[in-house]
C-alpha cells in the first residue's frame, strides 16, 4: 500500500501526541486515587488506562491519513493494548511497565533471527529512508539488535529498582533521546555505506 503525505507537524502529533499527553496526565493525577465498581485505582492506573483508546484513536488517525503503519508501530499497539489491558484489569502497575521490555525483546530477537539467516530484515523496513549497501545493512542491523537488548535491559533495571515517576520520565523523554543519540553515533556508518547515486550517462 503506497503512503500518502501529510503535514509534518500532523504527523508528529499524532506520534508523540499520545505519549506526551500520557506524561501530563500523570503528572496531574499521579497523586489521586479512583473508586470504580467498589475498587480503588492509583492515578497511574487510570492514565493508563485512558492512554490505550487515546493511542489507537492517533495510530488509526496515522493510518487513514497515510495508509500504511510501520511494523513497529502496530507490534507497539498490540502490545500496549494487552499490557496496558491487564495494568487496569489486575490493578497491577508492573503489566504497563514491562511493556517497553518486551517490545525491545521481540525487535532484537527478530532482528537477530534475520542475522542467523543472512538477511537484514531491518533493511526490509527502512530500506527507503536510507539507502544503504548491504554490508552496510547487516552491521547496522547487528548494531540495532544489540541496542535493543540493551534497552530491554536497561528497562527492567529501571522499574525495578526505581520510583513509578522516574520510569515515566525515563519512558516519556529518556528512551527517546537514547534511540536519537544512537543513530546521531551511526553518522559514520551511514556515510561509508551510503549508496552512490548513479550519474546519468548521455546518449552518444
Amino acid at each position: 500500500m503506497s503512503q500518502n503525505k501529510i503535514n509534518p507537524v500532523l504527523k508528529s502529533t499524532l506520534e508523540l501526541g499520545p505519549v506526551l499527553g500520557f506524561f501530563v496526565a500523570y503528572l496531574w493525577l499521579k497523586d489521586e486515587r479512583y473508586t470504580l465498581s467498589g475498587v480503588a485505582y492509583d492515578g497511574f492506573i487510570i492514565v493508563t488506562a485512558a492512554f490505550i483508546p487515546i493511542f489507537l484513536l492517533a495510530m488509526g488517525a496515522l493510518w487513514w491519513l497515510t495508509g500504511k503503519l510501520s511494523k513497529m508501530q502496530a507490534v507497539t499497539a498490540v502490545m500496549i493494548v494487552i499490557f496496558g489491558g491487564l495494568t487496569f484489569w489486575l490493578n497491577d502497575e508492573r503489566f504497563i511497565k514491562v511493556k517497553p521490555t518486551l517490545v525491545y525483546l521481540v525487535f532484537g530477537g527478530l532482528l537477530g533471527l534475520g542475522l542467523l539467516r543472512g538477511q537484514s530484515w531491518l533493511q526490509m523496513v527502512m530500506e527507503e529512508l536510507m539507502p544503504l549497501k548491504d554490508e552496510g545493512w547487516m552491521i547496522l542491523t547487528r548494531r540495532f539488535m544489540w541496542f535493543f537488548f540493551a534497552m530491554a535491559a536497561a528497562n527492567e533495571a529501571i522499574w525495578r529498582t526505581q520510583s513509578t515517576e522516574t520510569w515515566v520520565y525515563l519512558e516519556t523523554f529518556g528512551f527517546p533521546v537514547a534511540v536519537f543519540v544512537f543513530f546521531m553515533v551511526q553518522s559514520k556508518l551511514f556515510s561509508d555505506y551510503a549508496l552512490e547515486e548513479e550519474s546519468p550517462q548521455n546518449d552518444p
